[in-house]
C-alpha cells in the first residue's frame, strides 16, 4: 500500500506530463501545505517564474484557511495582471480540486485570470 504522500506526488506526476506552461500561456501552480498555501505562475520553456503569491506575504490577513486561500488567488491574480498574464494554466498540484485549491483559483477568476 503506498502512503498518502506517494499518491499524492503520483497523481502531481500524472498532471504535470499533460500540462506545460508557455510564455503565451503559462501555469499557475498550487502547492498546499497543511498551515500555508502557496501559487506561482510559471513559464516552463524558459523555466522561469512569472509571479508568485503565498499565504505567508504581509499583505495576506491570517485567518481561516478557505478565505485566506480566495486573498492568495485575488493577490497572485493581480501581481499577474500588472505583468502582463491574462490566461494561465492551472496545474492542481494532485490535489482534488476542492477546498483551499478551489477557493484559490475562484480568488484568480475574480481578480481577472482566465483558465
Amino acid at each position: 500500500m503506498k502512503s498518502r504522500q506517494n499518491r499524492i506526488q503520483f497523481r502531481r506526476l500524472r498532471v504535470r506530463k499533460n500540462i506545460s506552461g508557455t510564455s503565451g500561456k503559462p501555469r499557475l501552480s498550487v502547492y498546499r501545505s497543511v498551515k500555508h498555501i502557496y501559487a506561482q505562475i510559471i513559464d516552463d520553456s524558459e523555466g522561469k517564474t512569472l509571479a508568485a503569491a503565498s499565504s505567508l506575504d504581509k499583505t495576506v490577513a491570517a485567518g481561516p484557511g478557505v478565505k485566506e486561500a480566495v486573498t492568495v488567488g485575488e493577490l497572485l491574480g493581480k501581481r499577474a495582471i500588472e505583468k502582463g498574464i491574462k490566461e494561465v494554466l492551472f496545474d492542481r498540484g494532485g490535489r482534488p480540486y476542492h477546498g483551499r485549491i478551489k477557493a484559490l483559483a475562484e480568488g484568480a477568476r475574480q481578480a481577472g485570470l482566465k483558465f
